[in-house]
């Protein structure tokens, strides 16, 4: 196994994104497509999108930590 591959396996995800897998499989899409729901909503508050992502179905809790990342890292704010 090369260094980068042990060195993948090894780092644990932290924070909002730690709920990534748990998205996909609860909700049965990607989180890309999830990011791809929410460009449109794109400069709205925060919690106007995570309403829009409890409209889905998704929890608040899932939705909080996809809207956090969505808006830090995919120009959603």
């Amino acid at each position: 196994m090369a260094l980068a591959e042990e060195a993948s396996m090894s780092e644990q995800v932290t924070g909002p994104k730690s709920y990534f897998p748990s998205i996909e499989q609860k909700y049965g899409l990607s989180i890309d497509a999830w990011f791809e729901r929410l460009r449109p909503l794109a400069g709205q508050k925060h919690m106007e999108q995570v309403a829009f992502l409890k409209e889905q179905g998704m929890g608040h809790g899932h939705a909080n930590a996809l809207v956090h990342v969505f808006r830090a890292e995919h120009d959603g704010a």
